[in-house]
C-alpha cells in the first residue's frame, strides 16, 4: 500500500474544502433581491395612476434596478416596498395609508442617488368618525373628526333632491379635524357636502335645522310648554347643556319609576309631515333605558312600549333621533298634550338626567 499517495490525496481534499469555504465567505450576503445594479431610471407606465392608501401600484420602464426609496411629494410621505420584487424593468409598491390626497409627484431614488418622478393622484376622500353637533342654526360651530380634511376646499349644507346648497364657513382644518360654522338654511334636514383635493363626499350623518323644527325644549321650555313630571319636578339647569347654555333636568328617585314630562295644555295637533323626534339626553351613573311616552299614543301616557325604548349611556350626551313611524307616538287625528321619558327604576340610587333640544322635525 502506498501511504504517501493516500496522504497526498487527503491533503489535496482538505485544500479543496478550505478553498471552497474561502470562496463562500467572500460572496456578498443578499436580502434575496435580484442582483441588478442601479441604472438610468426611466418610467414608461404607472398602473394605476390614481389610488387610495393601501392600494398596490406598479411602475414599468428601464433602469429601475436597486431602488432604495419611494417618496410621495405632499408632506414627504415615504412608501414601503419589497426589494425582492424590484427588477430592472418593474417595481411594485403600496400607496401609504397616510399619504396626503390629491395630485402630486412620486419620486423614486436608487442606490446611486439617481431619481425619477412620476405624476400620481392619491385618492383620499374625507372620512368621518365623529361629529360634535347634529343640530344647527346660523353660526353654530361644528367639529368633525376623521381623516383627510387638510385639503378641504368647501363645505355646504345640502339637499341633493331639492338641489339646495348653502355654503358653510371653514374655521380650521387639519389632517384629522375640520371645524366649520353652519349657515342659515331653508332646509329642514340636510347632509354636508365636503370637497377636498380628491373629490366630494356627502355625509351619511344628517343635520337638523333648529329654525325649521317644532321645539319642545331648546335652552328653555318652548312657547306653550311647561314641566309636568312625576315625582320631583323637572327644572331648567345651566349646569349642563348639549346646545346653548341650559337644559331641562329631572332627578329620577330610587325605585319610583317616575318620568320627565313636557306638557302643552293647549295641545299640538297631529301633523303627518313631522318625521322624527330628536334631542339630546345626558345619562346618570349607569346605563339606563328610558321610554318615550305621549298621551296621543295608542298605549296612553306613562306606559312602557318596547318600540319607544331609548338606551342612554352613562355620563355622556346621547343624541336621539327616532322615526315617529317606528314608535307608538302620535295617533292620526289626535292632539298631543304631554310628552315624557319614563324609567324602570332606578334601583340603586337617585339619578339625575338632562334633556336638551327636544324637537319634532319634518
Amino acid at each position: 500500500m502506498n501511504f504517501r499517495r493516500i496522504n497526498r490525496l487527503a491533503g489535496l481534499s482538505v485544500l479543496t474544502v478550505m478553498a471552497g469555504l474561502v470562496t463562500l465567505s467572500c460572496q456578498k450576503d443578499t436580502d434575496g433581491s435580484p442582483q441588478i445594479g442601479p441604472g438610468n431610471p426611466l418610467v414608461t407606465k404607472i398602473m394605476p395612476d390614481s389610488a387610495a392608501g393601501g392600494a398596490t401600484v406598479t411602475i414599468t420602464g428601464s433602469g429601475l434596478g436597486d431602488m432604495r426609496s419611494i417618496m410621495f411629494e405632499k408632506l414627504s410621505v415615504p412608501a414601503g416596498f419589497q426589494p425582492t420584487l424590484n427588477t430592472d424593468g418593474a417595481l411594485i409598491f403600496r400607496v401609504p395609508t397616510d399619504a396626503a390626497g390629491g395630485k402630486q409627484n412620486v419620486t423614486f431614488t436608487n442606490s446611486a442617488g439617481q431619481t425619477v418622478s412620476v405624476p400620481f393622484k392619491v385618492l383620499a376622500y374625507p372620512t368621518i368618525t365623529n361629529i360634535s353637533m347634529y343640530d344647527f342654526t346660523k353660526g353654530t360651530k361644528v367639529t368633525i373628526t376623521g381623516n383627510n380634511f387638510d385639503d378641504v376646499t368647501s363645505v355646504a349644507v345640502a339637499d341633493s333632491v331639492k338641489g339646495i346648497s348653502d355654503a358653510a364657513t371653514i374655521v380650521s382644518k387639519s389632517k384629522k379635524e375640520l371645524v366649520i360654522t353652519m349657515p342659515a338654511s331653508s332646509l329642514n334636514r340636510a347632509t354636508l357636502a365636503i370637497t377636498n383635493g380628491t373629490g366630494r363626499i356627502r355625509t351619511k350623518q344628517e343635520f337638523v335645522n333648529i329654525d325649521k323644527a317644532f321645539p319642545v325644549f331648546t335652552d328653555g321650555y318652548a312657547k306653550g310648554f311647561q314641566d309636568n313630571s312625576w315625582g320631583d319636578a323637572g327644572a331648567v339647569s345651566t349646569k349642563e347643556a348639549a346646545f346653548g347654555v341650559s337644559s331641562a333636568t329631572k332627578t329620577y328617585q330610587k325605585g319610583n319609576w317616575h318620568l320627565m314630562a313636557f306638557a302643552n295644555w293647549t295641545g299640538v295637533a297631529y301633523d303627518p309631515t313631522y318625521t322624527y323626534l330628536t334631542g339630546w339626553i345626558k345619562g346618570g351613573s349607569a346605563d339606563y333605558a328610558l321610554f318615550v311616552t305621549t298621551d296621543a299614543s295608542k298605549a296612553g301616557f306613562g306606559n312602557f312600549v318596547d318600540a319607544n325604548q331609548v338606551n342612554v349611556k352613562a355620563g355622556v350626551w346621547n343624541y336621539v333621533k327616532i322615526k315617529l313611524a317606528d314608535m307608538d307616538f302620535w295617533t292620526p287625528g289626535s292632539t298631543m298634550k304631554q310628552l315624557g321619558f319614563r324609567i324602570k327604576g332606578p334601583d340603586k340610587q337617585d339619578e339625575a338626567f338632562y334633556f336638551d333640544n327636544i324637537m319634532l322635525v319634518k
